[in-house]
């Protein structure tokens, strides 16, 4: 087995191995999709003008589903399959930039798939709007090679154009009709002279790109943007949280009544509830949240998975009854990579930071982004640590032991200690913060890795879960763009989830 960032250095991608295969199997030209581009950001606007205007998210949902069943979609939104009781899937979440990071998850995923029933992609298809145009090279391109049905729930960028390239393509539902412009000086009328809404889908590109993904065991028609597989042993339950990571009050009332019932289940979810140290229960329109749902022992659910957020974390929550839910972030199947730095020491819902697991590990990715922030700021000796320098001083901030062995001791001076504070390196709760970046999201945003980095490592990854009548063993694999790495998916994390 592949040394992982856990063991050594090397096994995170760092030093000087190959370069793998997987710009192979990208298309001759490729668009750097940047953040920092105004022509990207403006038809991403809709988020924005949702929160400030009213979300319509749910209506609109509401308008797919119906649309749905009137063509024959199970009222119910349940998928019923055929597994055995020893089956296995994937997930991958956050894929679709169509550039460097994305296909250079594919030939590991590939590799660490071989022998699984399915696969889910959670949350964000495709960026940066979700439009039917882009499905060719960050969809049907990469995964065409992958031999069985991929359903998926939408994230908040596939949202951007209404759910519409989402729809045509994971449900085969045509446009929907278009509605009467809202009463003037209404916050809809206000909202709608703003809204970015998706163009006329070229039919003879789609069909190309179809055709990628074309045989008979790929095929999978999905009933709608949420969904429950019945699979062997389990439920899964995928949910569609939209622009703003809510759910409305109808898919609400449908998740409380697919979660009833003895069968032990799986959440997957757009907006992840445990992440970066904190909990976010997910409000549901006209009361109650999603995680309570999720808690109910009555509900029987054993592990919540969301996507949009780029990295893997693991919470193993204990809950009334004696239960361990496993919630995890799996957000790192190509997009650019959000940093786990800044990742405060945990203690949340009494998860300790012992048990508490993230990759890339907290001191890759503050070498990760010191590159960057060298290189975007053309202060290479200031801002760039090496991977040592990194950890260690991750590991006095935090309090913690260095995850993995490392040589010499290395001697942390001031400039490391500024940097580290410089780029929002977590503390521990209650220490001091001076020099950290408030938010976040503020500067990953800024300067984001995936308009900046297309070479090795990229710290991407994603999961393959392995089911019995027993017990669920999930597995995060790793994806840094090595050739050592694609021939064997190096394995960061597994646990054993227990279906009893």
């Amino acid at each position: 087995m592949a040394h992982s960032s856990r063991d050594t250095a090397e096994g995170a991608g760092w030093g000087n191995a190959q370069l793998g295969t997987y710009k192979g199997l990208m298309p001759a030209r490729v668009e750097k999709l940047s953040w920092l581009d105004p022509r990207t950001l403006w038809p991403a606007r809709n988020g924005v003008l949702a929160s400030w205007f009213g979300d319509p998210t749910g209506r609109t949902r509401g308008r797919w589903v119906e649309q749905r069943v009137a063509a024959g979609a199970p009222a119910d939104a349940v998928v019923r399959r055929t597994d055995s009781d020893h089956f296995s899937f994937m997930v991958i979440g956050d894929t679709g930039e169509g550039d460097d990071p994305q296909y250079a998850v594919v030939p590991g995923f590939l590799k660490a798939s071989q022998g699984t029933d399915f696969a889910v992609l959670a949350s964000d298809v495709i960026y940066p709007v979700g439009s039917t145009e882009d499905y060719g090279t960050k969809f049907f391109r990469p995964y065409r090679d992958y031999p069985a049905p991929i359903y998926a729930i939408p994230g908040n960028h596939d949202w951007y154009e209404d759910l519409q390239g989402f729809m045509r393509v994971f449900c085969e539902a045509p446009p929907l009709t278009p509605q009467a412009r809202p009463r003037p000086l209404t916050r809809a009328w206000f909202r709608s002279l703003l809204w970015h809404s998706p163009g006329t889908a070229d039919e003879q590109r789609l069909a190309e790109a179809r055709a990628l993904r074309s045989a008979p065991s790929q095929q999978a028609v999905q009933p709608g943007p949420y969904w429950a597989i019945d699979a062997g042993p389990v439920r899964i339950i995928g949910i569609d949280t939209g622009l703003l990571g809510t759910i409305d009050a109808e898919q609400g009332r449908w998740l409380r009544e697919v979660s009833r019932g003895e069968r032990p289940k799986i959440l997957v979810t757009g907006s992840p509830l445990y992440v970066d140290g904190e909990h976010h229960p997910c409000a549901i329109e006209g009361g109650g949240t999603v995680d309570a749902i999720v808690r109910d022992p009555e509900h029987h659910y054993v592990a919540a998975i969301g996507g949009d957020i780029h990295n893997y974390q693991r919470y193993p929550v204990r809950v009334d009854g004696g239960r361990t839910i496993q919630y995890v972030v799996a957000g790192g199947g190509g997009a650019f990579m959000h940093a786990t730095h800044t990742v405060p020491r945990v203690s949340v819902a009494d998860v300790t930071e012992e048990e508490f697991r993230c990759y890339p590990l907290r001191g890759d990715s503050l070498a990760f982004y010191s590159r960057l922030y060298g290189r975007r700021l053309r202060m290479p000796r200031f801002f760039t640590l090496t991977e040592a320098e990194a950890t260690a001083v991750i590991a006095e901030r935090l309090g913690i032991p260095p995850t993995r062995t490392q040589g010499e001791p290395v001697r942390l001076t001031r400039r490391i200690r500024v940097v580290a504070s410089l780029l929002g390196a977590g503390r521990r709760p209650g220490r001091n913060t001076h020099f950290r970046l408030p938010v976040r999201k503020t500067y990953t945003q800024l300067f984001s890795p995936g308009s900046a980095t297309y070479s090795p490592p990229f710290f991407k990854c994603f999961l393959r879960l392995d089911v019995t009548p027993s017990a669920v063993h999930l597995r995060c694999h790793s994806a840094t763009g090595t050739l050592d790495h694609e021939i064997d998916p190096p394995v960061e994390d597994e646990v054993t989830i227990p279906l009893s």
